[in-house]
């Protein structure tokens, strides 16, 4: 089953987030269907915030790692796609295309300070302008759109994301992404509003694996959420060492 038809079966799909060929490789070996790499962790193993501040060759080069040394099919996390020009976002996704890459996460929002959602039409407009261009050089490659109306601060976010997912399936989007999103309801509304495979992220009051595909939620990402949790871990073992003045932390 290729990663296209992954987002049709009738299972969720649960996506492997991934930063380094390490967590790629215990991912796949664990029988993770397919992997998508989470920018803000690979950000933060680079040193930089997450919102586009590494370039995005370095980000090139961390996918090309991560494609060589596994067998999954990946998506990656593009953001906005290291540009604000239609053109050189399209060179981007073949470039990764060309790597072996199976899919991408386009996002609707830019950081600059703090995040804020782009005008839907000229969204829209980019998709329309990918699509096109993926069509013509025959580029097989899963664009999932990612509307951040969630996580920006919004009188109705389930009315603005409503708004935008329709816009984005009539401009060409596989899939789409709300990041954010929690409530049944609100997921209920949003996948009776489109045909398009829904995909959601861990959060603290998301309701569990059976409920979301009974919802119809095509499929689930971990974001970013895992790799804090061990640096956490990672931290306390540390202060486990310094306090017991052993290393028999690291061994228990």
């Amino acid at each position: 089953m290729n990663f296209r038809e992954l987002h049709h079966q009738p299972k969720l799909l649960l996506i492997g987030n991934v930063w380094d060929v390490a967590s790629a490789k215990i991912m796949e070996k664990l029988n993770y269907p397919a992997l998508g790499t989470s920018s803000a962790a690979i950000a933060a193993t680079l040193g930089y915030q997450d919102g586009e501040e590494m370039e995005f060759g370095e980000l090139e080069y961390v996918v090309k790692r991560i494609v060589a040394n596994t067998r999954l099919p990946l998506s990656v996390d593009l953001e906005a796609g290291y540009s604000r020009y239609p053109e050189e976002i399209a060179k981007h996704i073949e470039r990764l295309a060309q790597l072996g890459v199976a899919g991408i996460n386009l996002e609707d929002s830019l950081v600059n300070g703090q995040r804020e959602l782009v005008n839907a039409t000229s969204f829209s407009q980019l998709i329309g302008f990918i699509r096109d261009r993926l069509t013509v050089r025959g580029t097989d490659i899963f664009v999932n759109v990612r509307t951040d109306t969630f996580l920006v601060p919004g009188e109705n976010p389930v009315e603005e994301t409503l708004a935008r997912v329709q816009q984005y399936e009539t401009a060409g989007a596989d899939g789409v992404f709300v990041p954010g999103i929690e409530k049944e309801s609100d997921i209920r509304q949003i996948i009776q509003a489109t045909s398009l495979p829904l995909n959601v992220m861990s959060m603290p009051n998301l309701p569990d694996f059976a409920t979301l595909a009974t919802l119809g939620v095509k499929r689930l990402s971990t974001g970013n959420f895992i790799h804090s949790k061990l640096l956490d871990q990672f931290e306390a073992t540390l202060r486990a060492i310094q306090s017991s003045k052993s290393f028999k932390s690291i061994f228990q």
